[in-house]
């Protein structure tokens, strides 16, 4: 039995001893998705925990006012300190109790309003404690700039 095949080598191409595979130069962009999937979920998780009858002097920015469907709850901080949800004062530890009277929901939009003269300890303390008790859409609040105050 016979098992030559004359004029060829049935199709394929051999390499002779010494050769190397040329090498591949095609990005795999798998990993790539991957990574960037991942950072679109950091970010959209991040970005909602970066947003009143009590006087406060307020920091001016010229951001424009968020349109929400309801009615958000208020958090502010005085210049002595003192912390008040909606029009009603609180001790720091009742805080989130007194949110949670107001709130249907760990998803309700909570605005911190904090004096531009008071501690940012405490801002962020009273932040700090309505994220821990699991509040998420967290905002901070400032004042639009009049036309006398911006330098114009």
């Amino acid at each position: 039995m016979g098992m030559g095949v004359a004029g060829g080598n049935g199709g394929g191409r051999r390499r002779r001893r010494g050769q190397r595979r040329a090498m591949m130069s095609e990005i795999n962009v798998t990993p790539f998705v991957d990574v960037v999937l991942v950072l679109l979920i950091v970010f959209m998780v991040a970005a909602p925990m970066m947003t009143a009858g009590v006087a406060v002097d307020l920091p001016q920015s010229s951001a424009g006012e968020l349109q929400t469907p309801r009615t958000p709850i208020m958090v502010s901080v005085t210049p002595e300190g003192e912390i008040f949800v909606d029009d009603e004062q609180v001790v720091s530890a009742e805080l989130v109790d007194a949110v949670a009277a107001l709130a249907e929901s760990t998803e309700d939009r909570i605005y911190v309003r904090g004096d531009t003269s008071a501690s940012y300890g405490t801002v962020m303390d009273v932040m700090g404690t309505l994220s821990s008790a699991g509040y998420s859409r967290i905002g901070l609040i400032t004042q639009q700039p009049t036309a006398d105050s911006s330098g114009q």
